[in-house]
């Protein structure tokens, strides 16, 4: 066994219905006296709610989903002309990404309060879209200094959303079992992961307003994006960033769509990850133990479903296998590809 992995230094304070003391207690240790909060719209009286005390001198609400240039550069220049010294997310990947892209050019501190299973808040990994093309990097700058967890500002997601946004974590640990820098330490905390994820995602489903299921969730999520933050991404992340910068398909859903699809598609060529995947799931087989879960949460199933036009199915084939990652367990040839996006399109059953 021989390997290098890496361990970036972050905070995470993870308590149900404390967010706002865990968060005012993240300032003080920054010492910021400016703070900056980037929330959507919908997230609003939230983020009232868990920044209410702080020296807050700017809300910014211009959030949009794969954080196109130029919504990024607003964020920026507000960020400038407020002369502020700290960044504070509250809500899901969008929200985390766009504090990301200030940071990536400020070098301004983040203290994420994550209100979905998106991982993003655990990642040094920042996006940004021009002209229908997503572009990722890694970069320390952008990984927040602190994580605020609490199950509590999940309960306003719905029973759906948090399905797809489960998915998206279980994307993550999926990933990190063959992605470019996979080693045991990421896969032990991908399996671990991969198995909170299963308890919790069917106990938010039964129960939306119960917080058991959503602390589990919320764990396996926090897990599957450190995993993922150390193997980085794999074929099944290529595929749709793809499909989000080209189609600004809706980021959770797509993952949950693609996965299993990926899954099937790499399992046969990589046996021990096999094995910890189906392990993790309690499951006989790593696809026999998503498909269950799937079935369990009435996962989405179809890219047509979620907009994207059957005419797109070539070029997003060509785009991923033009940027595959390296030492994917199964070669990516463009026929293979085609299939796969397909059997995605139309909604088949993964093969």
């Amino acid at each position: 066994m021989q390997f290098v992995h890496d361990t970036p230094a972050q905070r995470v304070r993870f308590a149900t219905g404390a967010a706002r003391e865990g968060l005012a207690a993240e300032v003080a240790v920054l010492g910021a006296r400016r703070v900056m909060v980037i929330a959507g719209t919908g997230e609003r009286e939230l983020a009232d709610r868990v920044t209410a005390g702080l020296p807050v001198v700017h809300h910014h609400d211009d959030v949009v989903m794969h954080v196109p240039v130029e919504v990024a550069e607003r964020a920026r220049a507000a960020a400038a002309a407020r002369d502020a010294d700290v960044l504070v997310s509250v809500g899901g990947g969008s929200t985390t990404g766009l504090a990301k892209a200030v940071a990536l050019r400020t070098g301004l501190p983040i203290v994420a309060v994550p209100t979905t299973y998106a991982g993003s808040e655990a990642t040094a990994v920042w996006g940004l879209t021009e002209d229908s093309v997503k572009t990722t990097g890694t970069d320390i700058r952008v990984l927040p200094r602190a994580i605020v967890y609490d199950a509590a500002l999940t309960l306003s997601l719905p029973a759906e959303l948090s399905v797809a946004s489960g998915l998206n974590a279980l994307a993550h640990c999926v990933d990190s079992m063959w992605a470019p820098r996979s080693d045991p330490i990421n896969q032990a905390l991908a399996a671990e992961g991969v198995r909170a994820l299963e308890a919790g995602l069917p106990l938010v489903v039964k129960n939306p307003d119960g917080l058991a299921g959503r602390e589990q969730a919320l764990y396996g999520a926090y897990l599957s994006a450190v995993a993922f933050a150390s193997a980085g991404a794999g074929l099944h992340h290529k595929t749709c960033h793809v499909l989000g910068g080209m189609f600004h398909l809706p980021h959770a859903q797509t993952h949950a769509v693609i996965l299993p699809h990926v899954l099937a598609f790499n399992v046969p060529f990589a046996v021990e990850a096999e094995q910890r995947l189906a392990a993790a799931f309690g499951s006989r087989t790593a696809v026999e133990g998503l498909a269950g879960l799937r079935d369990k949460l009435g996962a989405p199933r179809s890219l047509r479903d979620l907009g994207m036009p059957q005419e797109g199915v070539v070029a997003v084939a060509e785009a991923v296998v033009a940027g595959a990652p390296a030492g994917n367990p199964r070669p990516v040839t463009l026929d293979a590809i085609t299939e796969l996006v397909r059997n995605a399109w139309e909604g088949a059953e993964p093969r």
